[in-house]
C-alpha cells in the first residue's frame, strides 16, 4: 500500500486555514497514493478546549469537512476532526472516500490527567470495529483508533487486540501526542510491542507544532508486522511524505540526546506561540546569568537575531562581570543590545516609598523593588516595539518561589520553565558544544548564580542536591514519603515542600511554560492555592 503521512502544524479554531492545508495536500496527493492521513483533531488543532463548548464553532468545523469531502476522490481519506450526534460530542476521525464520508471511528479512551481533560467536553465510543475502504477495487479492512486508544494496557478495552481479532488488516493511529523528554522511545517500544504480538502493521500519524504550552514533535511512523519500524518522519517539523510500505526496509531509531531533545523543543515553541499569535519580537532581560542566557540563545533560534532585544539594567549591586557577560552573550547571538540602568530610578523609588519604609530595616521589599523596576523596564520596551517579553525563571526557582511577583516574572511565555535548575546548564553547555563556539560565555556557566539584589549575594541552594529533589516532590509525590531511605535529608525535604507549598499562589500566576516533562508544572499541576496539609 501506498500512503501519505500528512504529519502537519494546525492552529486551534484555525478552521478555514486548516481545511484549506488539508485540501491542498489531498489535490496533490491524491492521485500517487492509495491512502492519505492526517493527525487526530487536525481540523479544530489540538486541544481546542472551550471551543468545543460553542455551538457555532462545532458546527462552522462540520462545514469545513463538508468543504474537505467535496474535495475527495477515489484515493481514502482519514481526517482527524470532531462531529455531535444526538448532543453527545465525539473526538472522531472522519473516513472519507469518493467524495462521502464512509464513516466516523470515534475515540475509546478519553484522557483525563496532566494536561488532558476530554471526559470534560467528548464521549467515548461505544463499539471498535474495523472500517471497510477500497484499494485498487479491493476492499481493505483497517484498524483505526485514535491516540490513547494506543496506550490501552490500563484501560479494559484493548482496543488494537479488538480491530486485529475483527479481521483488520492494518492498525492506524491518528495522534496528538506531545512531547516530553524521551517520549518518542516509549511510543516505539508500544507501537513496536503490539505489531508484533498481533502481527500487524502499524501506522502512526501524530500532529507537529505548539499549542500555549504544549509541543506536538511529530515523528509520526510505520512500523511492520515484526515490530520493527520501517519509516520515521521528522521531528518537530511538518512533513508530507508518500511511503510505499511494500519497498520499505527495517530502520535503527536513535532518539537524540536529552538536551537536543529539550532545545528543540522549547524552540518550536516559541517559534509558534509568536507566529500564532501574529507577534514576531521578543524583549528579553539579560542579567548575564545562566537562565536569561539559555533563554535568549532559543529564541534567537526560532526568531532570528533581528528579532530579538537584550536588555540589561545594572544596579549598583550588579557586578562588572554580568553586564560583560550579557554583553558578550548579545554579541555571540547577533542580537540587540541596550544597558538601562536602574540606580537613579531605584534611588526616586525609594525616596518616594521613604513616608511608607520609614527608615526601617533594608530587607526583601528593597529587594524585590529593584525586579520589579526591571520588569517595568523590560515591559514597557515590549509594549513600544509591539514585542512579547520573555520569561526566564527555570522550574526550580519558580516551585521554591524564589522569583518575584511582578518583577522577574514578569512575561507573555516562559520558556524555561519546565526546566530545572541542572537541566539549565546542561543545555546550555550543549548549546555551545552543538554550535561549535562559544554562544553562551564561560563565565555564565561557572559562576556563581544570583539574583544581585544585595551586597555579595549567591542564591541559597544546592541545586545539584535541590534541583532534582524539587522535582521528584512535584512530579512523584508518591516517592515522598521514601526520600529519606535513598539519602535525602528529612529537615531538606520538609523545608522544600513547604516552600513548595506557600508558593503555589506566584506559581498560578506565573507565564505559560513551555512542557518538556512528563509532569506538566503549568496546567497539568492542579494544588490548591490554599492549603493546610503537612503545616
Amino acid at each position: 500500500m501506498k500512503v501519505v503521512l500528512a504529519q502537519i502544524n494546525p492552529t486551534v479554531g484555525a478552521l478555514d486555514a486548516n481545511s484549506e492545508k488539508i485540501k491542498e495536500i489531498i489535490r496533490e496527493y491524491t492521485s500517487q497514493c492509495d491512502l492519505i492521513i492526517f493527525p487526530e483533531m487536525v481540523l479544530t488543532g489540538y486541544p481546542p478546549q472551550d471551543l468545543l463548548l460553542d455551538d457555532t464553532f462545532i458546527q462552522q468545523t462540520q462545514e469545513a469537512l463538508d468543504g474537505i469531502v467535496a474535495a475527495v476522490k477515489s484515493t481514502a481519506i482519514i481526517v482527524g476532526t470532531i462531529r455531535k450526534e444526538n448532543n453527545n460530542l465525539f473526538n472522531t476521525a472522519a473516513v472519507i472516500q469518493d467524495s462521502a464520508v464512509i464513516t466516523y471511528r470515534d475515540k475509546t479512551h478519553l484522557p483525563t490527567y496532566d494536561v488532558f481533560d476530554e471526559v470534560r467536553y467528548f464521549t467515548p465510543s461505544e463499539s471498535v470495529e474495523p472500517v471497510e475502504v477500497s484499494v485498487n477495487g479491493k476492499s481493505v479492512k483497517l484498524g483505526l483508533q485514535i491516540c490513547e486508544d494506543l496506550w490501552d494496557d490500563e484501560y479494559d478495552t484493548k482496543v488494537s487486540k479488538s480491530l486485529c481479532s475483527q479481521g483488520a488488516e492494518l492498525l492506524i493511529n491518528i495522534s496528538a501526542s506531545p512531547f516530553h523528554i524521551n517520549k518518542l522511545q516509549e511510543r516505539i517500544e508500544i507501537i513496536s510491542s503490539k505489531a508484533n504480538d498481533l502481527k500487524c502493521n502499524f501506522i502512526y500519524c501524530n500532529l507537529v507544532g505548539a499549542q500555549d504550552e504544549l509541543v506536538f514533535d511529530g515523528q509520526s511512523c510505520i512500523v511492520n508486522s515484526a515490530g520493527e519500524v520501517i519509516y520515521l518522519s521528522a521531528a518537530f517539523e511538518e512533513s508530507v511524505q508518500l511511503v510505499d510500505m511494500e519497498k520499505c526496509n527495517p530502520i535503527k531509531v536513535l532518539e537524540p540526546p536529552e538536551e537536543e531533545q529539550i532545545f528543540n523543543t522549547l524552540s518550536l515553541g516559541v517559534k509558534d506561540y509568536f507566529q500564532k499569535t501574529g507577534h514576531t519580537h521578543a524583549v528579553i532581560g539579560l542579567s548575564g546569568g545562566i537562565d536569561s542566557a539559555l533563554t535568549a540563545a532559543i529564541a534567537k533560534n526560532a526568531l532570528g537575531s533581528e528579532n530579538v532585544l537584550g536588555i540589561a539594567m545594572p544596579s549598583i549591586f550588579s557586578s562588572d562581570h554580568s553586564i560583560n557577560d550579557a554583553q558578550a552573550l548579545a554579541e555571540n547571538l547577533g542580537i540587540q543590545f541596550e544597558i538601562i540602568s536602574i540606580k537613579k530610578i531605584n534611588e526616586q523609588m525609594l525616596d518616594g516609598l521613604s513616608p511608607i519604609f520609614n527608615g526601617s530595616e533594608v530587607g526583601l521589599a528593597e529587594e524585590n523593588l529593584q525586579a520589579r523596576i526591571r520588569g517595568n523596564i523590560l515591559m514597557a520596551a515590549a509594549n513600544k516595539q509591539g514585542a512579547l517579553l520573555l520569561n526566564t525563571g527555570n522550574k526550580t526557582e519558580t516551585a521554591l518561589g524564589y522569583c518575584t511577583m511582578y518583577g522577574d516574572m514578569a512575561g507573555a511565555l516562559a520558556v524555561i520553565s519546565d526546566l530545572n535548575k541542572t537541566q539549565v546548564y546542561a543545555v546550555s553547555r550543549w548549546v555551545n558544544t552543538n554550535f561549535s563556539k562559544e554562544i553562551i560565555p564561560q563565565n555564565t556557566l561557572t559562576k556563581a548564580p544570583s539574583a544581585e539584589l544585595k551586597p555579595n549575594q549567591v542564591d541559597p541552594f544546592d541545586y545539584d542536591v535541590v534541583s532534582p529533589l524539587v522535582d521528584i516532590l512535584i512530579t512523584e509525590p508518591q516517592r515522598s514519603g521514601k526520600l529519606e531511605i535513598e539519602g535525602y535529608s528529612a529537615e531538606l525535604i520538609k523545608e522544600l515542600k513547604q516552600k513548595i507549598r506557600l508558593a503555589e499562589f506566584k506559581r498560578r500566576q506565573a507565564a505559560p511554560g513551555i512542557r518538556i516533562s512528563s509532569k506538566a508544572f503549568g496546567v497539568g499541576r492542579r494544588y490548591p492555592i490554599i492549603n493546610a496539609y503537612g503545616v
